[in-house]
């Protein structure tokens, strides 16, 4: 099978705590991939390596052929991978429009200098990154909203706005943190769909969410951690079915996962 993203043997330790535990799983171009464990099981903490954010204890992290645990986290967005964040990351006192503009940042080369004379070349680019950002609003549906100040906007539009700027990094690998939470039932549905239009447009998906729902419904695979560990992985009706996987969260205070499941 072809790998896009290739995770071997990872392994995060916090002081004398271990957070992850030799996990290894590989997603195939095209995939969208569910991340899923009860509170505790150290899904955060493999989402946050994944995305660079720290590097592992031990192990390695491959992306369309590229070791990247070792590089510094600003140069993942230009190697094709974009996040979003469980706790909104929005310039609030910045237009819609304008959060969107910051995610192109990647795709433009225009210097200090020539930003401050306006040079022809800076003129062109800012064009390009309001005409593309447009583009993304409209994708995910906040176009009417461009001019708005992202911190008037309600909790289901913000996550809309996070999206549209993690997509304007044109990611190859798009990393949802809990994309779903605090959605109404509407908003989850319509989220799901977003998701799916995005993987339709060729970019691969990893999702870490607590609405088994929604990861049950769009997931291609499901990777299962609990206590720090891989326990499970496979399509959502082996998941559901597996043993482990149901004690796993049989006990817990994760009522509603366990139920879904």
């Amino acid at each position: 099978m072809e790998k896009l993203l290739d995770i071997k043997n990872v392994t995060k330790r916090f002081g004398g705590v271990t957070a992850n535990k030799n996990v290894s799983f590989s997603i195939a171009p095209g995939q969208i991939c569910g991340l899923i464990g009860p509170n505790g099981a150290g899904k955060s903490t493999l989402f946050n390596v994944i995305s660079n954010i720290f590097p592992p204890t031990e192990g390695e992290i491959w992306f369309n052929s590229t070791r990247t645990d070792t590089l510094p986290s600003y140069k993942m967005a230009p190697l094709g991978i974009s996040r979003t964040f469980q706790n909104l990351q929005v310039f609030k006192n910045m237009t819609v429009l304008e959060n969107v503009m910051v995610g192109l940042h990647t795709r433009t080369s225009t210097g200090f200098l020539a930003a401050a004379f306006r040079l022809p070349k800076t003129i062109k680019e800012e064009r390009f990154a309001r005409e593309k950002a447009m583009e993304y609003l409209a994708f995910v549906g906040l176009e009417d909203l461009h001019d708005a100040i992202a911190g008037s906007l309600p909790l289901g539009k913000l996550r809309l706005l996070e999206l549209a700027r993690a997509l304007a990094v044109e990611p190859k690998l798009l990393l949802l943190d809990e994309i779903a939470a605090g959605l109404n039932h509407n908003e989850t549905h319509e989220m799901a769909e977003l998701i799916e239009n995005i993987r339709d447009n060729g970019v691969t998906i990893l999702v870490v969410e607590h609405d088994m729902d929604l990861v049950m419904n769009i997931c291609d695979k499901i990777v299962v951690l609990d206590q720090g560990e891989k326990i499970a992985e496979g399509t959502p009706k082996e998941v559901q079915n597996n043993e482990r996987v149901i004690e796993a969260y049989l006990g817990t205070s994760d009522e509603k996962e366990a139920a879904a499941l």
